[in-house]
């Protein structure tokens, strides 16, 4: 059959709503890249590639700004409509950590008490969880550090979890001034155990990658400790897979004497991401040979079971996080930002409760009693 006489326009469109402003290059920012897809030799794919969009906060442990958090929702709507990515890589600067949440410097000074501005921040952050949720691209968290609090949320929000096993995972808030509503209250319960669930929420455990991926949160864990020429476990936690006392002491971290020792250990090692980058590289090999629509519609029925909580209380909860700046979310991050001035991170909370019991009145005189003093 002979289409020749249908007019066409075969100039292609561009779908991306964002320019480029809010990707940047000094930290803190959000930086974005593509990436030649590798095939299973490491040769280059000619047209097609990986996205990454990559935390560059490193000396606040790539704890996101408002700034940031732009950056990401640019950069996922971005990978989204290029033709030409394969899959998203979401990932850090450095070996310390994927992300800490949010800028807690910026949450004190600026957002502490201003919930109307808090919550159009919250709109902001809300948009970024959407936007990963709803990328159009299979989403691979690349973990390569400590996965905290609002960085757990974000990258439980990822279609994938591979990790170093020097990274370690848990929420902040309850002890810091806040909830961990931005995800985790949602998340945790589809990965885990409710009780499981339930105690990362609000113990303020860190918990090992080992540990994560015994529990089924994560997908893989590899080494990234260097030593010798040779890659070697994490010395900090229990790698070896028994029984102590009935208890599974896989994942936990080394107790004691030992511990200590193990730690300082881990001070001193040389971290290389060979190992972490060859497993990335063979998701996205893999990714790559599969019908994309097939593969994105695959995706998206299993994001929809998470979706379906993460929609039920994203605007309930970001009302009460705003609300929440005025008393608890102002004392908490007070209290963290101005440690080096105090030497503690929390305030007085047996203090702070003894005067709720007594009914006092919320005011500048109680913030005054609870924070922490300056040495």
């Amino acid at each position: 059959m002979n289409l020749d006489w249908i007019p066409r326009d075969d100039e292609l469109k561009n779908h991306d709503l964002w320019a480029d402003e809010f990707f940047g290059t000094e930290p803190p920012c959000t930086t974005y890249e593509l990436r030649p897809v590798l095939d299973d030799r490491g040769n280059e794919v000619d047209g097609l590639y990986s996205a990454w969009i990559v935390l560059n906060n490193p000396r606040q442990f790539n704890s996101y700004t408002t700034h940031m958090v732009k950056g990401v929702i640019a950069g996922f709507h971005k990978a989204s409509m290029d033709r030409r990515v394969v899959a998203v890589v979401f990932t850090a600067v450095g070996d310390r950590a994927f992300c800490t949440g949010g800028n807690t410097k910026e949450y004190a000074e600026y957002y502490a008490r201003r919930p109307a501005e808090y919550g159009a921040y919250m709109d902001l952050f809300n948009a970024m969880v959407d936007g990963i949720l709803n990328c159009k691209k299979p989403t691979i968290c690349r973990v390569n550090g400590m996965r905290v609090a609002g960085g757990q949320e974000i990258g439980m929000a990822c279609d994938i979890t591979v990790a170093a096993d020097t990274a370690v995972f848990g929420q902040a808030g309850p002890k810091h001034g806040s909830a961990p509503d931005g995800g985790s209250t949602d998340f945790l319960p589809v990965y885990l155990s409710i009780e499981d669930a339930m105690w990362s929420c609000i113990s303020c455990e860190m918990w090992s990658a080992y540990k994560m991926k015994r529990l089924a949160l994560i997908s893989k864990v590899v080494p990234v400790i260097r030593e010798g020429g040779a890659f070697k476990r994490n010395p900090a936690v229990i790698t070896d897979r028994h029984v102590d006392g009935g208890e599974i002491v896989y994942g936990e971290f080394v107790s004691g004497e030992a511990g200590k020792k193990a730690r300082e250990e881990l001070e001193k090692a040389q971290i290389e991401f060979t190992l972490l980058d060859q497993e990335v590289q063979r998701i996205l090999w893999r990714f790559t040979n599969l019908f994309p629509g097939c593969l994105m519609k695959s995706i998206d029925g299993i994001r929809a079971k998470k979706k379906f909580f993460w929609d039920q209380t994203k605007l309930a909860n970001r009302h009460w996080l705003s609300a929440n700046m005025m008393v608890e979310g102002f004392l908490g991050f007070t209290a963290f930002n101005s440690r080096k001035l105090t030497g503690k991170d929390v305030i007085d909370f047996v203090m702070y409760r003894q005067l709720m019991a007594e009914g006092r009145e919320v005011d500048e005189k109680l913030f005054e009693d609870v924070l922490p003093k300056q040495i």
